[in-house]
């Protein structure tokens, strides 16, 4: 049961961020006349016909900012997570490449000479 709510708030939650211009409309729509005589600008020039549009493009505009500070905010947080923090600092030390071999022990060693293994000789 427990689980069933929780996922149904993160869907609503889901939804309602996504779709947050459609309840503007809605409540617009809704309490239309309410909002041209309490909060429109343009109250004293009844020749515009604005009936609380000004208000409405005003929520939107503030909704659409809000969103992109949102997002903002999202892609800030998500470059702090890839860099770190403190500042990090890689010393990077030579690597000794001397080598030291021991001594190759030869107990008969070859000595044959072969006459095959001759330079050629130069005929002038």
């Amino acid at each position: 049961m427990y689980k069933r709510l929780v996922v149904f708030v993160l869907l609503a939650s889901l939804v309602g961020s996504n779709m947050s211009t459609y309840f503007i409309y809605a409540g617009f729509e809704v309490n239309q006349k309410q909002l041209a005589e309490k909060f429109c600008v343009n109250k004293n020039r009844p020749w515009m016909h604005c009936n609380g549009k000004c208000y409405l493009m005003k929520k939107l505009k503030q909704a659409e900012e809000k969103e992109k500070k949102q997002e903002r905010e999202s892609q800030r947080t998500a470059f702090q997570l890839a860099m770190p923090s403190s500042p990090v600092a890689f010393h990077l030390s030579p690597i000794p490449f001397e080598r030291h071999y021991s001594p190759a022990k030869v107990e008969n060693p070859i000595s044959c000479h072969f006459s095959i293994f001759q330079p050629p000789k130069q005929t002038c």
